[in-house]
């Protein structure tokens, strides 16, 4: 089938392609080479974004600290009650109506000041008959030997009989005897006179009195009258059970002894009432020997200075006890820890950044920290925080405390 289309027709049409055409064909080389130099750069630019290159590797970041050596310093603690060193009760030892109490209640009183005063009256008469009867008596011894004087030389002379010699010497020493027994009254009145003062005997802090003035006292009624106290030094009083003192015979741990040729002794400290540490330290002076059958366990002492009388008697206290000193040990934290059925282990980080599972015997814990035993070097380094996604020979990032702190802000 033949299709006829008009000659002007086609004319119309071809024309402006033809004119495009031309325009084209006039335009200049270079700018097609610029034009071929931009699409190549460009299909080069995808090319190298899209095409697949081999990944770089990542390494798990951890947190990598230098062992610690130090000396540590293994304490045990125990219930404890705060004891003053001098504790004296103020008694009357004889009897009769108080008449003056001459000191402050709770008050700090000297040694030898007078306390109570009792009354004297019937004392001193006593005092008084005791002298005189002294007295007669020394007449009567006296008399005894002038006569015992007089006899024996009659009797040597055969001018007196034996029985008269006898009598003499028989009468010379009763009389003496009884000169002997006047004298002991006497020390006896006089010491029941001294004793209607009452003095302190130590220096120290006073009770409340337990009398007051116009009461009767004495040893057969109410004979208690006040406290003294002295606390400048306190004792701190605990009790051990029997397998402590065997593990403190281990450390070579000798209670209530020192040991010159050791830097460190058996020391201890205490907490005050606002869980603070008191900051003075007290040795181990006594230690029983013996252990309580009822409770299995034994009294421990040690002596506590106490200047500024912070600590008050009867108190209870936490005390520790100083039993092992670990010197240059080697310390890891606890955090750093991975505790399973087969042990303990950590990870060690080697100067290539390669960790190794290590295995550890572990010591005695303190606070946070804890003694490694065996398996671990004092000049190595070790994995604190991120070791839960690490086995042992892989690579990590090392990044130290300090820096991961700076970027957190």
């Amino acid at each position: 089938m033949q299709i006829n289309i008009p000659t002007e027709r086609i004319t119309r049409i071809g024309k402006p392609i033809v004119n495009r055409i031309q325009n084209v064909n006039r335009t200049p080389n270079w700018v097609w080479y610029t034009l071929g130099v931009v699409a190549l750069l460009i299909i080069a630019v995808v090319v190298y974004v899209k095409w697949p290159r081999p990944g770089v590797p990542v390494y798990p970041t951890v947190s990598a600290e230098p062992v610690v050596v130090e000396d540590v310093e293994i304490y045990v603690e125990y219930a404890g009650k705060i004891k003053a060193r001098q504790h004296v009760e103020i008694r009357a030892r004889v009897e009769g109506y108080l008449e003056t109490m001459p000191f402050e209640e709770g008050g700090y009183v000297n040694k030898n000041a007078l306390l109570f005063a009792i009354d004297h009256k019937s004392y001193e008469a006593r005092v008084e008959k005791a002298k005189a009867q002294l007295k007669k008596n020394e007449a009567l011894k006296l008399k005894a030997e002038r006569d015992l004087n007089r006899i024996r030389p009659l009797y040597e002379q055969n001018a007196a009989s034996q029985l008269d010699l006898d009598n003499a010497i028989a009468a010379f020493e009763a009389a003496q005897a009884e000169a002997v027994m006047s004298e002991a009254d006497l020390t006896q009145a006089e010491i029941a006179l001294s004793y209607t003062t009452v003095r302190s005997p130590i220096s120290g802090f006073i009770s409340e009195s337990s009398a007051d003035i116009g009461t009767l006292v004495g040893p057969g009624g109410k004979s208690l009258l006040a406290t003294v106290v002295n606390s400048d030094t306190v004792e701190v009083n605990f009790s051990m059970t029997a397998l402590d003192y065997l593990r403190s015979k281990e450390r070579n741990v000798n209670l209530g002894r020192t040991i010159e040729s050791r830097d460190w002794n058996p020391y201890v400290t205490i907490t005050l009432a606002d869980n603070t540490e008191y900051p003075f330290r007290g040795l181990v002076d006594f230690a029983d020997p013996q252990v309580d059958p009822n409770t299995g366990t034994f009294s421990v002492r040690a002596q506590m200075p106490n200047p500024d009388h912070i600590l008050l008697p009867g108190q209870l206290t936490k005390v520790r006890l100083l039993m092992d000193v670990h010197e240059d040990a080697i310390v890891v934290p606890n955090k750093a820890l991975v505790i399973e059925k087969g042990g303990a282990y950590i990870f060690v980080v080697r100067p290539d950044s390669i960790v190794e599972k290590r295995f550890i015997e572990l010591g005695p814990e303190v606070l946070n920290k804890v003694v490694v035993e065996r398996g671990l070097g004092k000049n190595e380094s070790i994995i604190v925080e991120g070791f839960h996604k690490l086995s042992h020979g892989m690579r990590v990032d090392i990044v130290n405390q300090s820096e991961e702190e700076k970027n957190e802000e």
